[in-house]
């Protein structure tokens, strides 16, 4: 349609608004109660502008219509009398705080105001005093400065879906507040600072930019959280855009500096997979940057004590002792790589071992979570990747989640989803707890940990028996669906209901749900990989999507795990693994290591190299004889704690790469301290496949060398270079013998942007939805997998009644050596076990009261938090406290093909406990 702003014709689409042409013809108005990702409520009446014919109106709710004549600059009057007015009920320093330099841009009002020349009102006005609300850590509270325009509300329920905020008051004496009433700090609140992002006034404000106009009579200096400290306003200030290095989400960050210290840390808001989003960790927890804690100086074991060395000194300590190990028996050496080093360090790091070292022991993190996924994955599909991009969960009708609790775990996909599925799509939840989407769920199917196969297959025997299978689909496009067929006739849904005690009413309605959906999409978690079966696990839920021609030429949402750390996904890409190459090429494959060896100028042993619970069985044996550990914290992380630190204590080095002196390091006979996320260039990849661009945002401390650093000086010492001199020389290299990334380059991704992978030349745009033209498996089908239901690892009894799951907390990341030097231990400040009302009465223990908890493998002592969100008989708990210590808790029972350790089934006993509870702020 045409329309005619100020005497120009602009043209805009059906659906648009006044507020749309007025853009389209170049120009701006005030929108004060306005932001694009929200519903219009246009209450402020700024944005009046004059419609021929009509009169005034505000140009953010009314609907363009052809033919329309709009005057902006005629009205311009009428918008400056709507900003007088909301100044008038405003003190001075609404708009004095913020006139001039970066802090201006964090007050539409004041801009605006500058730009109509608005100013505070003269005169003696006496303006009620409303207050503030410092309670938080991160959101600040200034009622004084809200305009009540609502924003904040609208984007709490509409963007992060918490529901936290609401207005009180009346007239204006509005004002924002938490919805449960009481301090910001005891509310609701999940802290993904998106009121702050939305708030045209500043009454909503954050550490940094507006905090540092904090009097010190509000908080002490020596009481701020490491974030809050304010840094130095005589240097410049300067952004630059990053990846996160929390979850495996990926959310695109804009950080703004001065010299050397972080201020905010903001969500990009266009072309980014977070849309302007945020959560918790990746906005505020980057205080422990400044943490004096940082490791500053390397440390070398002397008389049995760790001690400070220099970098060259170490240096030639490491080299010496590795050089012996090769010569010896390069096979008596292994490396843990790891999601918090980048691409390109984990490329080097697996270089290092292979062309180095001369052996395939090098493995990463996602052994502990998502290796059952790249092999599930690439069996059933042909690539260990999932198949869709995130953004097609737009047009999803049905979530199935699976194992998963993204909103604490995945935050910005926990809102997504949320959004989705008030926007209309349904859910089905499978998982043991209730979790805030399964609360929000058409279906929620609450299985014993350890039945999730025969509920998956349950689901497809509903699917099959019902005529929900896609027949041409099946034909065309997929293998083993006689086999699959015979199989499932031996789980009916009462049957399944007996195994995982699900009820087969609701595993009906949930297969119908799914089945019957145009365009379903399964997402899932460590709740389907960390098992005995996980692998199986995985292959069953896959068939769900094919059965359904829901993956790949059928269209449709896909099978899509929700890796769990930053660059979990990017570890095993770069060929971080004992049995493949980057790329996923197998160390069996003789073109493959060709291909390697000739760009590393190196032999590449053929022989698989061992998983990470098999280095540790190797130190404990006397086979290994150096390990090196890069960024893992593993005996907080890794299962069954009492065997990691004896396999540790045998074996003869042990160097460790960290910013901390975590249990690891502490535990270390060298230790190098490096860099964190925010201080080295290089890529990540995120859930989706995605390669996206990891930019210095600050330097790293004096004394700190990044792991990329730290490897090449290491080979050099040893006569044997990396080559690979830059972070993007590693990731052009990697193009070069991975057919999968041929065409990702640092230069290519600064100027275009993220890139899915498979992406084999330059000219490739990226495959962010997979199999669209074919499986990538040898003979281009899907692959059904027919695997019965079988028992998990470890089973409750009479002296064990039990059973532990072991998950993340929000506010937390992993062992918590990085959030728990941040301000968000103030948001939670210890481990607990969660425990339903029944069982907590049964034991005679309240909220707060310390339990025993005690496995075949361990124990550990926890505070009792009592919840309805676990089942009678099941307690869970995070691992993010090593005083905690709930991985000592957990049995060594790894996934039969892949080894991923069975942490989601434990047999516990708790008792009623006299002894100080674990899990507070232990470093």
């Amino acid at each position: 349609m045409r329309l005619s702003v100020d005497g120009h014709p602009v043209d805009v689409t059906d659906g648009a608004t006044l507020l749309d042409a007025v853009r389209a013809a170049g120009l701006a108005i005030p929108t004060l109660c306005h932001d694009d990702r929200l519903s219009t409520v246009a209450s402020c009446r700024t944005c009046l502008v004059e419609v021929a014919g009509r009169g005034l109106a505000a140009a953010c709710s009314t609907p363009a219509q052809d033919g329309l004549v709009i005057a902006v600059e005629a009205s311009r009057p009428d918008r400056r009398a709507a900003l007088e007015a909301i100044v008038a009920g405003l003190p001075p320093k609404a708009l004095d705080a913020y006139q001039g330099g970066p802090e201006a841009d964090r007050s539409e009002l004041a801009r605006e105001c500058a730009e109509y020349g608005v100013h505070a009102p003269a005169g003696a006005v006496l303006l009620p005093v409303r207050g503030i609300d410092h309670s938080h850590p991160y959101v600040k509270l200034d009622r004084d400065l809200c305009i009540a325009c609502g924003r904040c509300v609208r984007a709490c329920a509409e963007i992060q879906g918490t529901f936290a905020l609401t207005l009180v008051g009346r007239g204006a004496g509005t004002v924002v507040a938490p919805g449960t009433g009481g301090p910001w700090a005891e509310s609701d609140c999940v802290s993904c600072g998106a009121c702050v992002d939305t708030c045209p006034t500043g009454a909503l404000s954050e550490p940094g930019l507006l905090d540092l106009q904090r009097t010190t009579s509000e908080q002490a200096p020596s009481e701020q959280a490491p974030s809050e400290q304010a840094p130095s306003e005589q240097a410049p200030s300067e952004q630059r855009t990053t990846t996160c290095g929390y979850c495996g989400v990926g959310c695109t960050l804009e950080v703004a500096t001065r010299g050397s210290s972080i201020m905010t840390v903001k969500p990009a808001m266009n072309g980014s997979l977070n849309r302007g989003h945020a959560c918790v960790k990746g906005r505020f927890a980057h205080g422990f940057l400044n943490s004096a804690e940082r490791l500053s100086t390397p440390l070398i074991r002397r008389n049995g004590t760790l001690t400070p060395a220099t970098w060259d000194e170490a240096i030639g300590f490491v080299a010496g002792r590795l050089t012996a190990v090769r010569d010896a028996d390069p096979d008596g050496f292994a490396l843990i790589s790891s999601a918090r080093a980048t691409n390109e360090e984990n490329y080097l790091a697996q270089k290092f071992a292979r062309a180095v070292m001369g052996t395939n022991n090098v493995d990463n993190c996602s052994r502990l979570c998502h290796a059952p996924s790249a092999t599930g994955l690439a069996a059933a599909f042909g690539l260990g990747g999932g198949t869709n991009p995130f953004d097609d969960l737009d047009a999803c009708d049905a979530i199935l989640l699976v194992g998963a609790n993204p909103t604490a775990a995945h935050p910005v996909v926990g809102s997504r989803i949320f959004q989705r599925v008030m926007g209309g799509a349904r859910l089905v939840v499978v998982d043991p707890r209730r979790t805030y989407l399964a609360r929000h769920a058409d279906v929620h199917l609450r299985p014993r940990p350890g039945t999730n196969v025969a509920v998956f297959n349950g689901l497809a025997h509903v699917l099959v028996r019902e005529g929900m299978t896609d027949s041409a689909f099946l034909a065309a496009h997929a293998t083993g669906y006689k086999e699959l067929r015979g199989l499932l006739e031996d789980y009916p849904p009462d049957r399944v209901a007996a195994i995982s005690g699900v009820p087969a009413e609701d595993l009906v309605q949930a297969a119908r749900l799914y089945g019957q959906a145009a365009a379903p999409a399964i997402f899932y978690g460590l709740g389907v990989t960390e098992h005995l079966h996980g692998t199986d696990g995985v292959r069953t839920l896959s068939n769900l999507a094919v059965l359904r021609g829901a993956v790949g030429p059928g269209g449709g949402g896909g099978v899509n795990p929700l890796r769990g750390q930053n660059n979990v996904q990017g570890a095993s890409d770069m060929g971080a693994l004992p049995d493949l190459l980057p790329g996923y090429q197998k160390v069996g494959d003789p073109a493959a290591r060709h291909r390697c060896a000739a760009a590393w100028q190196a032999e590449v042993p053929a022989r698989p190299g061992l998983r990470t619970p098999q280095m540790f069985a190797a130190a404990r044996s006397g086979a290994l004889q150096a390990l090196w550990i890069i960024g893992e914290d593993v005996l907080t992380t890794d299962p069954d704690s009492t065997a990691v630190r004896a396999a540790l204590e045998a074996c003869p080095l042990v160097i460790c790469n960290d910013l901390f002196l975590s249990d690891t390091a502490a535990a270390a006979d060298v230790v190098f301290p490096v860099a964190a996320w925010l201080e080295k260039e290089g890529t990540f990849v995120n859930f989706d496949r995605r390669f996206q661009r990891v930019r210095e945002a600050v330097v790293p401390p004096a004394g700190v060398r990044t792991d990329f650093a730290v490897l090449h000086a290491v080979a050099d010492r040893m006569g044997a270079g990396l080559g690979c001199e830059s972070p993007a020389d590693a990731m052009a290299e990697c193009a070069a013998v991975a057919p999968l990334f041929g065409g990702v380059t640092h230069s290519r991704l600064d100027r275009e942007g993220p890139l899915h992978w498979p992406c084999g030349s330059p000219d490739s745009p990226g495959t962010p939805r997979l199999y669209e033209d074919g499986f990538a498996t040898p003979d281009g089908l899907a692959h059904l997998a027919a695997r019965p239901y079988l028992p998990p690892g470890e089973e409750c009894d009479g002296e064990f009644p039990f059973l532990l799951i072991t998950g993340r907390r929000a506010e937390h990341y992993n062992s918590g050596s990085m959030t728990r030097r941040t301000a968000n231990l103030r948001l939670l400040g210890r481990e607990t076990v969660d425990v339903g009302p029944g069982d907590a009465a049964a034991l005679g223990v309240g909220d707060g009261d310390a339990v025993r908890v005690a496995s075949r493998h361990g124990e550990a002592v926890l505070q009792v938090k009592i919840s309805d969100d676990v089942e009678p008989g099941q307690v869970f708990a995070g691992f993010h406290f090593p005083g905690a210590a709930v991985n000592g808790l957990t049995s060594p029972v790894g996934d039969e093909a892949t080894g991923c350790p069975e942490y989601k089934v434990t047999a516990v006993r708790l008792a009623a406990s006299s002894r100080s509870a674990g899990g507070g702020p232990s470093r």
